[in-house]
């Protein structure tokens, strides 16, 4: 079979503008819909699955750089989606290809971001901006393709909330519970919907689980009156500690002592349940190949990450019932941990891998093996 080959010719050439917090300015070209856009800049360094980035709810609220030079060169297909729409506030890439090759491609990324109603930019030197971010730390900034009027968009950042303090779990989650799975499986597992993926799911169907999959608000009495084997706390966007209500979800369940598993902000729940704070980094982490050590093993693993948020190492450090399972090579933090006197545990990264390696997948074993 001929790989297909499909071509969008870009519906104009307009030119757009980038203003950074600090008042930083970059101009390069629109992407997808013409408008403005705000929200918080963060950067990915994987060199494949935008589509899948773009969905995952864990970035709502966020302006995307790529930092792989060419972006869109393979369309969109649904199946690569990993929630009902896309997720991010706006897109930016140094080369943006209308054009696309491969024989399942549905539409190109051109169209695909348009029809969603995504503003992006392209033509600029990704690299520089990733460097300033690394160096000056996260900022929100403002895409605009439809004015050039600094002051204008000056007002407009103005007015766009910082990530620390946000909460937005509750806006991505599911209006109401569904399941997925087959009915007759061997397991049955309570999801707390706060941004759940795709793959976490279909990755806990797989290994023999009938998931029902709550919304972030759900008290522990809706979600045990199904009778779960066990609960998964999901990943997620916005600040973890802007989050009580799950907070005080998560402290109810591990009362049942029924096995918990966390991933990402899931993982943030269950630290600050078990009193151990959170704190907003410098700039996170999110991409495909950051190393991770399994403290348990002495393993290492190449992990999917997407974090704005961190435990914190000293809390950890002095708990009695607390332990830290995993770290990143790259800097120390804390990767995953376990609670002495529960069958709960969680780690910050994606095991999913959605995109990324599989070297995590082990995890999901984990846990379904403590439902037994």
């Amino acid at each position: 079979m001929q790989p297909k080959i499909g071509f969008t010719k870009m519906k104009n050439t307009t030119s757009a503008v980038l203003l950074l917090e600090d008042g930083t300015l970059l101009q390069g070209c629109a992407l997808g819909k013409i408008g403005s856009t705000t929200g918080e800049l963060c950067f990915n360094t994987g060199m494949t699955g935008y589509q899948e980035i773009y969905t995952d709810p864990s970035y709502f609220g966020q302006i995307v750089i790529n930092t792989n030079t060419h972006i869109g060169n393979y369309g969109t297909i649904d199946a690569d989606n990993e929630s009902g729409k896309v997720q991010i506030a706006g897109m930016i890439c140094t080369a943006f290809s209308p054009q696309y090759s491969r024989h399942t491609a549905q539409a190109s990324l051109q169209t695909y971001l348009e029809e969603s109603g995504i503003v992006g930019l392209h033509g600029i030197d990704a690299r520089f901006l990733v460097q300033h971010i690394r160096i000056k730390g996260a900022m929100n900034g403002i895409i605009s393709s439809e004015t050039k009027d600094v002051e204008e968009l000056r007002k407009q950042l103005e007015q766009t909330p910082s990530m620390k303090g946000l909460e937005l779990a509750s806006r991505v989650s599911t209006a109401t519970p569904y399941f997925v799975g087959d009915p007759n499986a061997r397991y049955k597992v309570a999801c707390l919907d706060l941004g759940i993926k795709r793959n976490i799911l279909n990755c806990l169907a797989e290994r023999d689980v009938y998931c029902q999959i709550f919304p972030a608000k759900t008290s522990y009495q809706e979600m045990s009156q199904w009778n779960p084997d066990g609960y998964f706390i999901s990943n997620g966007p916005g600040d973890p500690a802007a989050m009580p209500y799950a907070v005080e979800t998560v402290k109810i369940v591990l009362k049942e002592d029924k096995p918990v598993f966390g991933i990402c902000l899931g993982h943030q729940l269950l630290a600050l349940a078990a009193n151990i704070s959170t704190y907003k980094m410098h700039h996170g982490h999110r991409g495909l190949n950051h190393p991770v050590k399994n403290l348990l093993t002495g393993r290492c693993e190449i992990t999917s990450q997407n974090h704005g948020f961190g435990i914190s190492e000293f809390d950890v450090a002095k708990s009695n019932n607390v332990v830290a399972t995993h770290i990143n090579l790259n800097d120390n933090s804390i990767e995953g941990l376990k609670l002495k006197d529960r069958k709960a545990f969680s780690v910050q990264y994606h095991p999913e891998s959605s995109p990324g390696p599989h070297d995590s997948r082990y995890l999901f074993d984990d846990f379904v093996g403590m439902l037994s």
